[in-house]
């Protein structure tokens, strides 16, 4: 259901702009607004599984989501919407670490857990299919605020169903590092909200210095904050083997690039190229196919071959689809300018997914399963938010730029009810808007490819394969990869 809302909102997102009225700049809040608070929370939820019992949190997580998710759909003003989308993403980090939790504790090391989260990764696939399809057909048929009622019935199901098939775990006494929560979720909001400040404002604007004070502030505090605790939010220990560690700088860069990447694409496929939402649906559709065929053939050879390849492999090949995307224009066709380039990106996205969630989780005890699982999960939202931020910098300058360059050519051939038409909301009318918009489009993708070379370097460079990490993927008895 996670996965799922999070496609279907991206389909929704020019629907949402008109309706409620947002900038492009401001429009990326409605994602980042959820996946900060979802990456932020997520170590505490996957605490709060260890503490209190992983099935009432999963329930609660989703119950919280579910209600969310309804009062989203009957937003009438952005504030509202973007409220609803922060209580969605409390919930989300309730209940998400505890799903990967209970797949780690309850499958043995080795390839029995290894076709457990080959299945995870597939049913992940499979709800973003659905979501791109469902969230068009029910943006055209219905409105877009199905797109958020749709979790409602959905999550009273899972909540009816849990207690059937899911046991209760044992509990375990410890504290809860609120402290740690708050100041992580506030220092990457505050340095988040710089970024989509100074695509408006500028960098000398007051507010963005402040943001980014705010956050090296808070982050620094965070720091601190967990070196001192006594079960702090994030064990440093976690950090403390070089495969896990560069498996979470891989996760951070390639899904700062991800995001940011559906995010531009779908304003391109539907904004540019004029298609329906269920046509732009269709047309991410055979994205998830690929992710799923690399995520099944990693699954199947990761006992033999190890991480490493896969790493090297599929972050290669997504900053190949991403630099391939810098070069999107106008003119560009489906195939040529979008289909291409994503097939590339999400083949390789494909190979790193069951390979990073098994490098993160190998090894560790299972009353930290949580916060392993939770970890990873944070890396990839937090990611996300960051990259989509940058991007969203990058565009904003770029856009204004080229509006610029194309006002003069506007204002000698425009039409006067086109005239009037960008007097009132300061927006390029087609052809000129869509060159200013694919040209911030293509400029962003170019920090976009930037993130996965970092990827790429540290898959290289940080990712070391020993004999037991082979071992303990095939079931051996090895340390693993802790």
């Amino acid at each position: 259901m996670v996965v799922l809302d999070a496609t279907i909102v991206n389909i929704a997102l020019p629907h949402i702009q008109e309706a409620l009225e947002f900038s492009t700049t401001d429009l990326t809040w409605v994602v980042s607004s959820y996946t900060l608070t979802f990456g932020g929370l997520l170590l505490l939820g996957g605490r709060a599984g260890d503490i209190l019992g992983r099935r009432r949190v999963f329930m609660t997580g989703i119950l919280l989501f579910t209600l969310a998710s309804l009062l989203g759909g009957l937003a009438q003003e952005p504030w509202q919407l973007l409220a609803a989308r922060v209580l969605q993403g409390v919930g989300g980090a309730i209940a998400s670490p505890t799903s990967l939790a209970l797949i780690t504790t309850t499958f043995p090391e080795g390839p029995e857990r290894n076709r457990a989260f080959g299945v995870f990764a597939a049913v992940s696939a499979g709800g973003g299919a659905i979501g791109l399809l469902a969230g068009g057909m029910l943006t055209e048929w219905l409105d877009w605020r199905w797109v958020l009622f749709v979790n409602v019935p959905i999550g009273v199901l899972i909540a009816v169903l849990t207690p059937l098939y899911i046991s209760e775990s044992e509990r375990h006494s410890a504290r809860f590092d609120i402290a740690g929560a708050v100041t992580s979720t506030a220092g990457m909001a505050s340095l988040v909200y710089g970024f989509i400040r100074a695509a408006d404002e500028g960098w000398k604007d007051r507010l963005t210095i402040g943001s980014f004070a705010a956050a090296v502030l808070l982050l620094l505090a965070f720091g601190v904050i967990e070196s001192r605790a006594k079960e702090p939010i994030t064990p440093l220990r976690m950090f403390a083997d070089r495969n896990r560690s560069g498996t979470y700088v891989i996760m951070l860069s390639l899904a700062a690039a991800m995001f940011g990447m559906f995010f531009y694409i779908v304003l391109f496929v539907q904004n540019v190229l004029g298609y329906s939402p269920i046509q732009a649906g269709l047309a991410f559709l055979p994205v998830t196919v690929v992710i799923a065929l690399g995520a099944g053939l990693s699954q199947r050879f990761l006992p033999v071959l190890g991480p490493k390849p896969f790493m090297l492999v599929g972050s290669a090949l997504a900053m190949t689809g991403l630099a391939w995307q810098a070069l999107i224009s106008s003119d560009s066709s489906y195939v040529g300018g979008v289909l291409g380039p994503m097939l590339v990106f999400g083949f390789g996205m494909g190979l790193n997914f069951v390979t990073l969630t098994l490098t993160a989780v190998s090894g560790v005890a299972p009353h930290e399963a949580g916060a392993a699982s939770g970890l990873l999960n944070t890396t990839q939202q937090v990611g996300g938010s960051l990259g989509l931020s940058i991007l969203t910098t990058v565009f904003g300058t770029a856009t204004k730029n080229e509006a610029e360059k194309q006002l003069p050519q506007f204002m000698a051939e425009g039409t006067a009810e086109q005239k009037a038409e960008f007097a009132r909301t300061h927006q390029l009318p087609a052809p000129w808007g869509h060159e200013v918009l694919a040209h911030g489009i293509s400029t962003a993708f170019i920090p976009a490819a930037a993130m996965a070379v970092l990827a790429l370097a540290t898959a290289w460079l940080v990712i070391r394969v020993r004999k037991s990490d082979l071992e303990a993927l095939s079931g051996s008895a090895g340390p693993g990869l802790g």
